[in-house]
């Protein structure tokens, strides 16, 4: 009896998706039938009780150049070939505490991380199918703020990023970035903090995780965008139009 062979699923990396969106999108992208790979600072102890499914966790620190290449190194002897990249890896200092060694790390996880990895992992791209690269930035960072200003300044420079690789990378990986307001609150934030949250869009409402995967794959899916932004905002621009 003959049997068919298997088609080799697709490789899609998400960096910094231990929790919330990210891992989020490594579930919903396994249940679409890709091989997912995400990175992580540290291991979750609730992995151990619910161990995940069809996700391969590499951990990895991009707060230093070092590290940065220590992934890189080990993703290159690891994968053969990716589908797509999502950079989603981010950390967060308050304005009030960043100096100069807070601010460089902010600059590492945001900027020189995905710089790095974009240029030295474009190799791994198959030529034969459409492949992206998809930056995670944040809306705020299209407009700038009077707070946040460090990080938003970070998540900015991977906006120009986008844009750059899109036309060093064309035609053969689609570069975009999603940039997500309000997705989720987090652990602690007051009923004040949340309803000032929910006032900054025309929608008025906290959408979940599942609205990233869906800018995701639409990106993914479209094979006639590049050097886009997503802004992912429930219409907060009408708010302050």
């Amino acid at each position: 009896m003959l049997y068919k062979e298997e088609t080799p699923k697709e490789t899609v990396l998400i960096t910094g998706a231990g929790q919330r969106v990210g891992l989020h999108c490594a579930r919903r992208l396994v249940a679409d039938g890709y091989q997912v790979v995400i990175t992580c600072r540290r291991l979750r102890p609730e992995w151990e009780v619910n161990p995940l499914k069809g996700i391969e966790v590499m951990l990895a620190d991009f707060s230093s150049e070092q590290g940065i290449n220590a992934f890189i190194r080990v993703l290159q002897e690891r994968a053969h070939s990716l589908r797509a990249i999502i950079h989603n890896a981010s950390t967060w200092i308050d304005d009030d505490l960043v100096d100069g060694p807070a601010f460089q790390r902010l600059c590492m996880v945001h900027m020189q991380a995905p710089y790095m990895i974009n240029m030295a992992c474009a190799s791994l791209f198959s030529a034969d199918t459409v492949t992206d690269i998809i930056h995670i930035t944040d809306h705020d960072a299209l407009n700038g703020a009077d707070d946040h200003i460090a990080y938003l300044a970070t998540k900015a420079g991977l906006e120009n990023l986008t844009r750059s690789f899109a036309m060093r990378l064309a035609p053969s990986i689609k570069v975009n970035s999603i940039a997500p307001a309000l997705i989720m609150f987090n652990d602690g934030d007051s009923e004040e903090q949340q309803a000032k949250l929910l006032a900054r869009s025309a929608l008025g409402l906290e959408p979940g995780p599942e609205v990233v995967y869906q800018a995701v794959k639409y990106v993914m899916n479209n094979p006639y965008i590049t050097g886009t932004c997503l802004d992912l905002n429930g219409g907060g621009t009408l708010k302050f139009a």
